[in-house]
Formats: C-alpha cells, sequence, structure tokens
C-alpha cells in the first residue's frame, strides 16, 4: 500500500479526520439539532440502530479474516487472554471506582456540589464495569491484530460479563441489586458479534470456494477499509452531533467529567501494554490485549444508569461523556500502539 493511495491518506492523518469530524459533529448538532434527534430516536434497547450499522461496516473486515480452523489454536496462548480478562475484572472497575471518587469528591469538590459529583462517580463506575465488545474489532484491525485471538478475547469476555456485571456493579455502587438490560446486552452481541461473524464467514468461504486464490482474501479485504475508515468518521460525527447542545451548554462539566475518564484510560492500557511487553507477547496479541481492557461497552453503561438514576441524571452524563472521549483516546493509543510495534515479538 503506497502513501499516495486514499486509504494511506487516511490512516496517516486519520487523528486529523477525527478532529474535523468532531467540530463538524458539535456543529452540526447545533445547527440541525432535530435531525440528530431523528436518528438518536432510532433505537432498540438503547442500542442506536445508525450506529450499530456503521460498526458493522467497521468491523465487517476483520470478521472476514476470521479463520475457525485458527479459532481452537488459541487455547495453546492463554497468556495474551489472561492479560485481557484480568485488567477487565480485577484491576479496571476498581481504579475507575477510586480515580471517580478521588476527583470527584476531592480534587473537584469546589466545583462540583457533592450530590452530582456522587452521580458521576455511579456513571464512571458503570463505565468501569462494562468491558468493550464491539469498537473492540475496529481497533484491533487498526493494529493489524490476530482476528482469531481477538474473538476468542472478545468471546469470553462477553460470557463473563453475564455473570460479573450485575454483582459487581452493586458493589461499587453500594446498592442492593442491579438490574441487567438483557436486551441491550443480548442485541449488542447479536448485531455486533453474532451477525458481522456469520456474514464474514460466508464471505471469506465464498472467496475461496470461488476463486481458490490465496491472495483473493487479503485482496478483498484490502478494498473494504476505506469504508471501514468512512464508517468510524461518519460515527464520531453521529456520536458528537447527538450531545452537541450537551456539549455546547456545559463545557466545564463535560471537561470536568472527562477527566478521571481519559486518566483511566491512558492508565489500564499502559498496565494491559506494559504487562504484555514483559510477557513477551507478539503485538499482535499484545496491543488488542491492552486495548480491549481499555475501551468500554457504553450501550450498557448508558442503559443502566438511565434505568437506575434517570435518564437526566448526572450518572447518565458521565456514562455519555464516555462515549465522547473513547474515540479520541483510543484513537492516540492505537497511533501509540503502532509506532511502537518494534518493540515487540512477531506472532
Amino acid at each position: 500500500m503506497t502513501a499516495t493511495s486514499p486509504l494511506g491518506l487516511f490512516e496517516r492523518y486519520l487523528s486529523v479526520w477525527v478532529g474535523l469530524c468532531i467540530v463538524a459533529g458539535v456543529a452540526l448538532g447545533n445547527l440541525a439539532p432535530g435531525l440528530f434527534a431523528a436518528v438518536s430516536a432510532l433505537e432498540v434497547a438503547n442500542v442506536n440502530l445508525v450506529v450499530a450499522v456503521l460498526i458493522w461496516v467497521m468491523i465487517y473486515p476483520m470478521m472476514i479474516q476470521i479463520d475457525f480452523g485458527a479459532v481452537r489454536d488459541v487455547g495453546r496462548r492463554p497468556r495474551g487472554l489472561v492479560v485481557t480478562l484480568v485488567i477487565n475484572w480485577l484491576i479496571k472497575p476498581f481504579t475507575m471506582a477510586a480515580l471517580a471518587s478521588l476527583f470527584f469528591l476531592h480534587i473537584f469538590a469546589g466545583l462540583i456540589p457533592e450530590a452530582d459529583a456522587r452521580q458521576y462517580i455511579a456513571g464512571a463506575v458503570l463505565l468501569g464495569v462494562a468491558p468493550c465488545t464491539a469498537m473492540v474489532f475496529v481497533w484491533s484491525q487498526l493494529v493489524r491484530g490476530d482476528a482469531n485471538y481477538t474473538l476468542v478475547q472478545v468471546a469470553v469476555n462477553d460470557l463473563i460479563m453475564v455473570v460479573a456485571f450485575a454483582p459487581l456493579a452493586a458493589l461499587l455502587l453500594g446498592v442492593s441489586d442491579i438490574t441487567v438490560p438483557w436486551t441491550t446486552l443480548l442485541l449488542s452481541v447479536v448485531l455486533y458479534v453474532v451477525i458481522p461473524l456469520g456474514a464474514g464467514a460466508l464471505t471469506r468461504r465464498a472467496l475461496v470456494a470461488k476463486t481458490r486464490d490465496p491472495g483473493a482474501l487479503g485482496r478483498f479485504v484490502g478494498l473494504l477499509k476505506p469504508a471501514s475508515i468512512i464508517g468510524l468518521l461518519a460515527t464520531v460525527v453521529l456520536l458528537f452531533g447527538f450531545q452537541a447542545t450537551t456539549i455546547v451548554e456545559h463545557p466545564l462539566t463535560i471537561g470536568l467529567i472527562a477527566v478521571p475518564l481519559v486518566i483511566q484510560s491512558y492508565g489500564i492500557f499502559a498496565i494491559g501494554y506494559l504487562w504484555a511487553w514483559l510477557w513477551k507477547l507478539p503485538h499482535c496479541v499484545a496491543a488488542p490485549a491492552a486495548l480491549i481492557g481499555t475501551s468500554n461497552f457504553f450501550e450498557l453503561a448508558v442503559a443502566v444508569a438511565i434505568g437506575l438514576f434517570g435518564l437526566q441524571s448526572g450518572a447518565a452524563l458521565a456514562t455519555v461523556v464516555g462515549v465522547l472521549v473513547e474515540v479520541p483516546v483510543m484513537l492516540s493509543l492505537v497511533a501509540f500502539a503502532n509506532r511502537t510495534a518494534s518493540r515487540f515479538t512477531s506472532a
């Protein structure tokens, strides 16, 4: 792939395009709030269908690369999976709760009323106990991760989330019972994993059967990558357009909430990436393992925040801020992972 190709240009300056899309989303959201409100309303169980389609476009190229025969071999290399699961379930939720309490109850004590502070802490905690499913495939693809290994990491993570999310959230929030929005959880898994995985498998089989050319698969995936990048940029526009009014009307609040969330993201990535490096994991496993632990399942966090505290609550607002900061932060980590790939072993 030459640097002069359209895809090369997009990849080289991806942070610039994302920055422009953030500005465009905020501007368009304030200029045409009715349009974004209508798109935002196209949702089922807190899963926006338009965003779901865009994410599907982003992750479909990676799903085509998954070889089910090779998936069985992942069990022989369990270290990457260990990094992901320990970060997600034994470290991340507790560091998020600690950071949120430190900032909202102490460092920002003079800027935020205590009642609001506790709401923001609750929202941050819900983000911390909701590890990502959908966008993981996007980040893994951008760092040239092992598609088979990433699938196993996501699948095992989702199975644990079914049994661990509610008790862990209840423990950290100090409430007696958490009602898991099963519709949101199951619909997200179907939309973001099952459907694109099935489509990718059918596409892979058709390509192999029709062409019998070992290079056909790679060329086809290469053709799809520009659409994947465009899907990412369109998603950024929509996410910031949905919250444009809130961003303009409450910039200080948004900024304050973002501080511990951003610190958490970079800190968790550092722990996972360094651990993977010390364990001498190949970069195609190490980078996705660190990124999986860093990103969040924001649909689930938003749904639970609304169910527990209400649509207009500070907890719901904090989960929305998590949505806004995730894409720029994750892209910066993707860039860092790609720049440091040479420090890791190859697969």
